[in-house]
């Protein structure tokens, strides 16, 4: 489950974010939605939060900043966080 951040189309984000998201928390993908709460997903809880952050992370080759981190509570969020982040850099 790699993807290239110079090709990521927003639904190639999404849907790899999505999947991080299922497998982590050990839910069927089909049963997340971009305005999921991550934290209200059944399985949730602050360290797995952290872990699905560090998969997207090593997926996409991105450095996340700690004070975006803390402000997303949707997988639409997550994936808004890491358009800006693969937009940054490949300028």
């Amino acid at each position: 489950m790699t993807s290239s951040t110079s090709t990521a189309t927003v639904a190639d984000i999404t849907r790899t974010v999505t999947e991080v998201v299922a497998e982590i928390l050990d839910r069927p993908v089909g049963a997340l939605s971009p305005d999921a709460d991550l934290r209200g997903v059944e399985g949730a809880d602050s360290i797995k939060v952290v872990r699905i952050i560090a998969k997207i992370e090593q997926t996409f080759d991105i450095e996340l900043e700690d004070d975006e981190i803390f402000g997303i509570n949707t997988i639409g969020e997550v994936v808004a966080l890491v358009e800006r982040a693969t937009a940054r850099e490949r300028s």
